[in-house]
């Protein structure tokens, strides 16, 4: 059988399936509005012709009422825009559906970057040794954020599972009543949720997808490239922040902590539990039926009686493993490969399921560590020198090095420190009850000094691990001078004697976290990435100099301008210089549901990422390295691209324009999230304050993308301008890293429409500055196309091409909806005494607007 070209079977299995049930959709009836259905086509058509022939959004929606509606009233008006908009966030729970079920149909699951053909490819170079020596250390982390990329409620979730299920099989009865439960499903959240909130909705992808993806992969790798040999490797670790992350969320408590950690340990559990029920069944034999039923009953127990231990995680392997030994003697391996799971899933997930990280801001530490100081010294305790507070950085070290002592959380009154000592506390509680990889790692959030990792040090020193510290405390590195100082700060630290000798009980490894999201939002697309590559050159170095393992940790978002994109391209391209024993990313929002929502797209995409570390390994390692030509260029197309972004962040129009013109202050007001979307409390917007996702995603919502190309254009167009184009092409064509970041810039392009905000160019104020980030897009969509060699953006890639073009389509009318919303309340709060009451429904219509698109988009923010 010859197999469809992928763009073929993206049309058959979810273009055409899209329309069909779409067609469905289209006609149920839905909160009284029969006629909603069939005015949503027309409306999309004016919106698409209208914005062709240069309408304006105020236009487009007055030309649609005065069309379809007769002498509408200001109310009807409204409520048919906020049917349009429900309409909408449905028809994205579509297509969401369609693209899971087809995933295994359009993606070629034994084809490039799967194991299989990884493995296929190792033996058939004569590198299976190799292969598997590489595999004994290798692996990958997929740690779980709850920021705020995506809202929809667990219900809805719910029914894109069964949904897509429902497509899969072709069932066309329960697609009809799923469809129905859709259109009556509320999608809003009318509070926000709290962490614990967040925690639970991610634990479901961790019970449903992680638990069997994570297992076939090891299962996969034990029987096919370790031909059933033992091997002491999970191969995948999972990571958690949601309950653990107190960076900037106030509303995240030591008891928060503590119940997530108990609900992670209930769900692995109870999971362990229903495959023993399943085995029960099978393994009926003598001397094996008993030690199944006692285990089952043990963990029975320990779900639901979680203060009791009933079963340790070392018992229960052991019981299996002894289970093992005599399915092979006495039973000629009967049901052994199903046994061999559990005890694989065992070994991956512990009783832990996944660690729960612990992360803070390094200025809320030295906050903390000031009154901790003060507060000993007024109870007379001389932890610390008098002086302590007045000495230098490298003597408040040289303190903090030998600090002995011990400290009780009640002896303090401030609740940030109360806060912070009882998160370490905290992680000793949740190593006793989930085991040491339950949590295990302290992240310091902007990290600028040595001084910052070892008030830490102490700190966990003092309260709780007085000898060994079963911890690692990582360093996260996010602006672009915090990026340039690392290095030096590392060194540091690997030169002082009372560190190292943590490091060496810790087995010699350092992990270093490095951000993508803050660097692009403080220094531009093209900067961030160069300084991260830079940094994770400069730091390998340094840990290799010093015998340390370093491990690269990256805090990576959704779109290209937070580090999302095509990541296993990314980490195929790094070349012998950075170290890759492991790969550990950050996952959240749509890219938790777009690339693991399913069993099948995570095993795909975790298989993609291990892949991509034994390419660059094996396969590619040497064509990765880049030269010091190529540097050269890589560092002054960074440099012209930082400035150009520098100028356009230090614009005095710049955040005005996202305060008047965008849809960022309303980002708070989406309850998607339990984080606050600014660091402080201020009226007055501060940039330095503005998180990166309410920054990027409102980049996202005026369809201009300018995090994921600005400065692109500048960079290339002195080339062009010099006569040294031909340079910059040898480096897209040589170079898998920068053609990754330009590829993953095109994709940003791509989702760009312009025509949508085109009426500002007009304005008296922001018109100047429209037209400046215009002429920059297109500049740098030009000048990529001219650089890929390509006519249209994405060529390359028409399955996601195609993706992009249908989801656009179906948010535009929700767009131009939030633009004539916008607008109207511009008008409103010009007028001498506004209607208060209109004013506040047109602003929750822009509220409600923007959860479509970011869930359309998939990487939007």
């Amino acid at each position: 059988m010859i197999t469809q070209p992928k763009s073929k079977r993206f049309n058959q299995h979810v273009l055409t399936k899209y329309q069909i049930y779409n067609s469905i959709f289209i006609t149920l009836p839905f909160d009284n509005i029969r006629n909603t259905g069939v005015l949503m086509p027309l409306l999309s058509e004016i919106c698409e012709n209208g914005f062709k022939n240069g309408e304006t959004p105020i236009e487009i929606i007055s030309n649609f009422f005065n069309k379809y509606l007769e002498n509408p009233s200001e109310k009807e008006k409204i409520d048919l825009l906020f049917k349009f908009i429900q309409y909408t966030e449905r028809q994205v729970v579509l297509f969401d559906a369609i693209e899971d079920a087809a995933f295994p149909i359009i993606n070629n699951m034994n084809g490039k970057g799967t194991l299989r053909n990884t493995k296929e490819e190792a033996f058939a170079q004569n590198k299976k040794e190799a292969l598997q020596r590489y595999l004994e250390d290798f692996k990958v982390r997929i740690v779980l954020t709850a920021h705020p990329t995506q809202y929809y409620p667990g219900t809805v979730l719910g029914i894109i599972t069964d949904l897509t299920t429902a497509i899969e099989e072709n069932n066309l009865i329960n697609i009809k009543k799923l469809l129905a439960q859709l259109g009556v499903t509320p999608f809003l959240k009318e509070e926000k949720p709290s962490p614990f909130d967040e925690a639970i909705n991610l634990i479901w992808y961790l019970e449903n997808v992680f638990y069997h993806s994570a297992s076939s992969i090891y299962n996969y790798i034990e029987s096919n490239i370790y031909e059933n040999k033992g091997v002491a490797n999970e191969f995948v670790n999972l990571g958690f922040w949601p309950g653990g992350d107190r960076d900037g969320n106030p509303f995240v408590t030591t008891d928060i902590t503590l119940k997530v950690a108990e609900k992670l340990r209930q769900a692995v559990l109870r999971n362990y539990y229903r495959d023993l029920r399943r085995l029960r069944r099978k393994l009926t034999f003598k001397n094996v039926s008993s030690i199944v039923i006692e285990l089952e009953s043990k963990l029975y127990q320990s779900f639901v009686n979680p203060n009791k231990k009933v079963i340790t995680c070392e018992e229960l392997m052991a019981q299996l493993l002894e289970t093992k030994s005599i399915l092979i003697q006495d039973y000629q391996s009967l049901y052994l490969t199903e046994l061999k799971d559990l005890i694989h899933k065992v070994n991956i997930f512990g009783f832990h399921f996944a660690t729960l990280d612990i992360r803070q801001d390094s200025r809320i530490h030295h906050q903390v560590f000031t009154d901790i100081v003060k507060t000993t010294h007024n109870n007379g305790k001389s932890i610390f020198p008098e002086n302590y507070l007045e000495l230098s950085e490298s003597n408040q070290i040289e303190i903090l090095n030998n600090i002995k002592g011990k400290i009780e959380v009640t002896d303090f009154k401030d609740e940030m420190v109360v806060k912070t000592l009882g998160s370490i506390d905290a992680i000793k509680t949740i190593q006793n009850n989930n085991g040491e990889k339950g949590a295990n790692r302290y992240i310091i959030s902007n990290n600028q000094s040595a001084l910052n990792v070892m008030e830490v040090y102490a700190m966990l020193k003092l309260t709780t691990y007085s000898k060994k510290m079963p911890i690692d405390i990582v360093p996260l590195f996010e602006t672009i001078n915090d990026l340039e100082n690392a290095e030096q700060i590392m060194e540091q630290l690997y030169s002082n004697k009372t560190y190292i000798k943590h490091l060496n009980e810790r087995g010699n490894k350092q992990t270093i976290m490095l951000g993508f999201s803050d660097g692009t939002k403080d220094g531009g697309y093209l900067m961030a990435n160069w300084s991260i590559f830079m940094a994770k050159e400069k730091l390998t170095k340094i840990s290799r100099k010093y015998n340390i393992k370093v491990i690269f940790f990256d805090g990576r978002g959704g779109p290209p301008a937070r580090g999302g994109g095509k990541t296993h391209q990314f980490y195929a391209s790094l070349g012998p210089s950075i170290e890759n024993d492991e790969v550990q990313l950050t996952i959240q929002g749509q890219t938790i549901s777009s690339n693991f929502g399913t069993i099948k797209s995570s095993q795909y995409n975790l298989e993609q990422l291990i892949s991509s570390g034994v390419t660059n390994e094996f396969f590619d390692s040497a064509k990765n390295k880049l030269s010091e030509e190529q540097k050269f260029i890589m560092n002054d197309v960074a440099e012209i691209s930082y400035k150009a972004y520098c100028d356009f962040k230090n614009h005095p129009k710049f955040l005005p324009y996202l305060e008047q013109m965008s849809t960022l202050q309303y980002y708070a007001k989406t309850n998607i999230g339990s984080r606050p979307a600014k660091r402080n409390n201020s009226d007055k917007l501060n940039f330095s304050d503005l998180r990166a996702i309410p920054f990027v995603g409102s980049w996202s919502q005026l369809k201009q993308n300018v995090p994921g190309f600005y400065g692109v254009g500048a960079a290339l167009l002195k080339y062009e301008q010099a006569g040294e184009f031909d340079k910059v092409i040898s480096l897209y064509n040589n170079s898998k890293f920068f053609k990754s970041l330009i590829d993953n810039s095109m994709m940003s392009m791509k989702k760009s429409f312009f025509e949508l905000t085109r009426y500002m160019e007009k304005d008296p104020e922001f018109g100047s500055f429209w037209s400046l980030i215009y002429q920059e897009f297109l500049t740098s969509k030009r000048l990529a196309l001219k650089l890929a060699n390509q006519t249209e953006l994405m060529q390359n890639y028409p399955v996601g091409k195609a993706s992009i073009e249908v989801r656009e389509s179906i948010v535009l009318p929700l767009l131009t909806i939030q633009q004539y919303a916008l607008k109207k309340v511009q008008e409103i709060k010009l007028q001498k005494n506004p209607n208060k009451k209109i004013l506040a429904t047109y602003e929750k219509l822009i509220t409600r607007s923007l959860f479509g698109n970011i869930n359309a988009s998939r990487n939007s923010a």
